[in-house]
C-alpha cells in the first residue's frame, strides 16, 4: 500500500496567534479515516506569533515529540524543566502517569514554527519523563539521520513505543534509501521544500504511508526537510 495525503487535505485551524494544521484528527477536526497510522497519533504543524502560546495544561499517557522548525520555543513543566527549543533540538515528553506543561514562542519579534508529534505508548501509567537532544543540520544532511527509537542509543532521544523517528534534510543529488522491514509500516512527513518519494513529487506538509513496500526511496530534493516514522 502506498498512499499519499496532500498538506491541503489536513485539518486547518486559525486562531489568530496559532495557525495550525493537524495530519490527523484533533479538537474541532475530525475525520474517522485519518485517526492516526498504528501508534502515530498527531502531528500538527503550529505557527505561534511573537509572545503568544498555550498556557499550562495537562497531558496522560502520551509520548509528545516537538520539533522546532523556525524560532524559539519556551517550555516548562510541572517535572521543573525549563528550556528555550531552537531548530536541530528534539524535545521529548512523556506524560506517564500525568505532567503538565506550557509552551510559548521565546520571541517577542518573530512566529516559531515548530512540529508536535504524539505517539501512543506501549506502556501507561509510568513516571513522567523529559529528555532534549541536538542533532545539527550535518548530522540530518542527504541521510535519514536516526533521532528517537525505544532504546534511546546512538544519543537519540527514548520513546517507550516499539518505534524509530527519522530526520533528514534533501537538497540537489542528495539521495537516501531505507527498507521497510517485515511487518512494520512507514509514514513520511515533509516538514518543508520538496522531494520524490518512491516516484511520487511532495511538498511541505503533504505525506506518504507505506505499508507491504519493500523500502523508502528519497531522491531530488529542493531543501527539503523531512521526518520518517518507522511504525508497528
Amino acid at each position: 500500500m502506498v498512499e499519499v495525503r496532500s498538506a491541503a487535505e489536513r485539518g486547518h485551524a486559525n486562531h489568530g496567534w496559532l495557525d495550525s494544521w493537524h495530519s490527523f484528527s484533533f479538537a474541532d477536526y475530525y475525520d474517522p479515516q485519518h485517526m492516526g497510522f498504528g501508534p502515530l497519533r498527531v502531528i500538527n504543524e503550529d505557527r505561534v506569533s511573537a509572545g503568544a502560546g498555550f498556557g499550562t495544561h495537562g497531558h496522560r499517557d502520551m509520548e509528545i515529540i516537538t520539533y522546532v522548525l523556525e524560532g524559539e520555543l519556551a517550555h516548562r513543566d510541572s517535572m521543573g524543566n525549563g528550556s528555550v527549543i531552537r531548530p536541530g533540538s528534539v524535545q521529548r515528553m512523556s506524560a506517564g502517569s500525568g505532567v503538565r506543561h506550557s509552551e510559548f514562542n521565546h520571541s517577542k519579534d518573530d512566529k516559531v514554527h515548530f512540529l508536535q508529534i504524539w505517539i501512543e505508548p506501549n506502556v501507561k501509567g509510568i513516571e513522567p519523563g523529559y529528555e532534549e537532544k541536538h542533532f545539527d543540520a550535518a548530522q540530518k544532511r542527504g541521510t535519514l539521520r536516526l533521532i528517537a527509537d525505544s532504546d534511546g542509543r546512538d544519543r537519540v532521544v527514548k520513546i517507550h513505543q516499539d518505534a524509530k523517528v527519522y530526520a533528514g534534510l534533501f537538497d540537489g543529488a542528495e539521495s537516501a534509501a531505507l527498507s521497510v522491514p517485515e511487518g512494520r509500516r512507514f509514514y513520511l512527513h515533509v516538514a518543508r521544500g520538496e522531494i520524490n518519494a518512491n516516484g511520487r513529487l511532495l511538498h511541505a506538509g503533504d505525506a506518504l504511508k507505506l505499508q507491504d513496500e519493500s523500502g523508502l526511496e528519497l531522491t531530488q530534493g529542493k531543501q527539503a526537510e523531512v521526518l520518517l516514522f518507522d511504525l508497528p
